[in-house]
């Protein structure tokens, strides 16, 4: 083991307050070690997120503290010292103590702390913010990542998600903190026991018709929805409802799922065959924490789940028909461009942002609608100003019932809104590297050298990380006759992601098979494209 690298780990094993993880770097050899030690976590999406284990890379008390300690600093810079601070957390592997370590710190340093008193839904946590006029809200959570992560999120007064400067603001003052074992901390009462109740009580306002006779089939993946959501949705009369029994119960190791992700493949399955099973009429999936939310839905050719694109078209449509004239809806760049044609047909206008709810929820004055297509959904911003899963559940539970009095479904307005405005498939591409130089590399190579055609069709190339304002990202759009492709790389992972998008018109329900396979043959053109980025 080099000095340098010795030295490092020797002072962070003497400087860790946990010695459960004092004890499991002191017997690991010195490649996992180099590993560990190599950077710190780093803010990323509105805060941390890493494996739960020893070490400056991990989340870890050590990591939780420091972190903390860093927020409160910049608090205090802020002149916010002494306000108060809500700390939620999910049923991960580690959840409770590190959430437990935050609100210590955060007490220590004289912050009025509000400690959730049991694992509760990431949208709680945010409502929280909100409600108590927190001046922060941090969730211990790893939303839908493996069972080994775990992750700090942070937001902001107003309870919107953390977004930059501020971030890199508070790692300069993590990074000026000193030793974990040196941090005070005083112990916390867990608080705020009304809170879900309140949470609770804002649902009646978003749903619009007295119909509830439809049955549902729910799994909150082994997360912390469960309770809360089935709570919801009886409290509004939705009294037929099946759950997944192995899936129901927060369980940290996700036993039944290989990633417990709603939009990965298999994921839903459960779910799926419990809806067929019972002859549903809508099946909610929630991932972990219940902040993103899938639905399933029985077609002709069985049962099958919504992408977050046609989830993001049907609330749409149904919230503008009752939104204030100019209401404001958005979803972001890697989104359907479904949206930003329904908006002005229904009297609305339409915004883009980058991906991410910390932009999608400042898109504008007049918010009614967010969504992004990784079946995140915010349907009432001024209750949780954040992707919230079982608010979205409640207003589809809402809307499938008044369209099933009607004798109609959710396939009937797809077909509607495709009829209207075209057929929009849409897919995704992800190339995994071993290395993240390779994906400078290949957005080099694009930029370098991008098609003037796809799928037989001219295109034209726009440069995203060249653009001035609030559009500005590493991103590059090739667009054309009916075809859009974006390539990014991945804000969380080691891939570059390829979003493609198909319009294809249908000008009647007799030519939707028609436009369909159409727009699936130039998809497949396009996915070509896109594996040989």
């Amino acid at each position: 083991m080099t000095t340098e690298l010795s030295e490092q780990v020797s002072e962070w094993i003497a400087a860790d307050p946990d010695p459960a993880t004092r004890e499991e770097l002191s017997e690991l050899p010195e490649d996992e070690l180099a590993e560990r030690f190599r950077a710190p976590l780093s803010f990323g999406t509105a805060g941390l997120r890493g494996q739960v284990r020893g070490g400056p890379n991990g989340m870890n008390v050590a990591v939780v503290v420091r972190t903390t300690a860093g927020i409160c600093e910049w608090l205090q810079k802020k002149c916010l010292g002494g306000s108060t601070v809500v700390v939620g957390r999910d049923a991960r592997h580690g959840s409770e103590s590190f959430a437990a370590a935050a609100a210590e710190t955060l007490s220590a340093q004289g912050f009025s702390v509000v400690l959730l008193p049991r694992p509760l839904p990431t949208p709680v946590l945010a409502f929280a913010v909100r409600a108590l006029g927190a001046e922060l809200g941090i969730q211990i959570t790893a939303s839908h990542n493996p069972a080994a992560d775990n992750g700090y999120k942070v937001y902001l007064g107003g309870g919107a998600q953390l977004v930059p400067p501020a971030d890199r603001e508070i790692e300069t003052e993590i990074a000026a903190v000193g030793p974990a074992v040196d941090v005070a901390r005083t112990f916390v009462s867990p608080g705020g026991a009304d809170i879900t109740a309140r949470y609770l009580d804002r649902l009646p306002a978003l749903v619009r018709s007295p119909k509830r006779g439809i049955r549902i089939a729910l799994t909150p993946l082994h997360g912390v929805g469960g309770e809360v959501a089935l709570t919801a949705l009886r409290g509004l009369g939705f009294r037929d409802i099946h759950v997944v029994a192995s899936q129901f119960e927060p369980d940290p190791e996700f036993p039944t799922v290989a990633f417990p992700n709603p939009e990965e493949p298999g994921a839903a399955d459960e779910l799926l065959a419990l809806a067929a099973e019972v002859d549903a009429d809508l099946a909610i999936a929630l991932d972990p924490d219940a902040d993103r939310c899938a639905i399933g839905v029985p077609a002709s050719t069985g049962w099958r789940m919504l992408s977050g694109d046609e989830t993001g078209a049907l609330l749409a449509e149904h919230i503008l028909q009752s939104a204030p004239p100019d209401s404001l809806v958005a979803n972001t760049i890697v989104s359907s461009q479904l949206l930003a044609a329904l908006a002005p047909a229904r009297g609305a206008r339409y915004a883009r942002t980058l991906t991410g709810f910390k932009w999608l929820v400042r898109a504008g004055s007049g918010l009614v609608y967010a969504y992004e297509e990784a079946i995140g959904h915010c349907v009432d911003p001024s209750f949780v100003n954040d992707k919230d899963g079982i608010s979205a559940a409640v207003v589809l539970a809402d809307y499938v019932a008044s369209l099933k009095a009607d004798n109609r479904t959710l396939v009937d307005v797809l077909e509607d809104l495709s009829v209207e405005f075209g057929v929009h498939a849409g897919a995704q591409v992800s190339k995994r590297v071993d290395e993240l130089v390779d994906i400078e590399k290949m957005m080099e190579r694009l930029r370098a050298n991008p098609p003037s055609e796809l799928a037989g069709r001219a295109v034209t190339v726009t440069d995203l990380l060249a653009e001035r304002g609030p559009l500005r990202t590493d991103a590059v759009e090739l667009a054309g006759d009916g075809i859009r492709v974006i390539v990014r790389p991945s804000g969380t992972e080691p891939k570059v992601k390829a979003y493609l998008e198909v319009v294809v018109p249908a000008p009647d329900r007799e030519m939707l098979s028609v436009a369909r396979a159409e727009a699936d043959g130039i998809l497949e053109k396009l996915r070509r494209f896109a594996r040989g980025l």
